[in-house]
């Protein structure tokens, strides 16, 4: 069985009103985190930047404003699908994009083929992985904890 989906797209780089550039995105889902989609931006002159968030926020911005916190995604016109703003957001700083709906839609679909949306907990090693990413980071933080006490 096929583990991910991969596509690239273009999306425009929205700096300001006046200026934007298009740079190649890659969406990348994988089953082993069924309830994820990662974007890698690739900005000229930088490193990789990769986002990871829920495959439904994504799913739902395409047709309504959605997202709470760091990501929001948005249609430019909700009467029609269009092109779709996706804002990032760390701290003060904040990146926004502009991608057309189409490629979206078409990644999630087959995103839907490999896991249909709904049926993530039904994969049979999902939550064992949850349960031993879930002990990592719980045994990583008592290791800090523990070292912070000693110093």
């Amino acid at each position: 069985m096929r583990e991910s989906v991969q596509a690239e797209v273009m999306m425009s780089f929205l700096v300001s009103e006046e200026l934007s550039f298009r740079i190649p995105v890659e969406l990348r889902y994988d089953a082993r985190d069924p309830y994820a989609v990662r974007l890698t931006f690739h900005l000229p002159g930088d490193a990789p930047v990769t986002w990871a968030f829920g495959r439904e926020l994504l799913l739902d911005g395409i047709n309504k404003p959605c997202g709470d916190g760091d990501v929001h995604i948005a249609p430019t016109d909700p009467e029609e699908l269009s092109d779709v703003h996706i804002r990032l957001q760390v701290g003060s700083d904040r990146a926004l994009f502009r991608a057309s709906a189409a490629p979206l839609v078409a990644f999630l679909d087959r995103t839907d083929r490999l896991v249909p949306l709904g049926q993530e907990r039904n994969l049979g090693d999902f939550e064992e992985n949850l349960d031993d990413a879930l002990d990592k980071i719980l045994a990583e933080t008592r290791t800090q904890q523990n070292e912070q006490n000693a110093g």
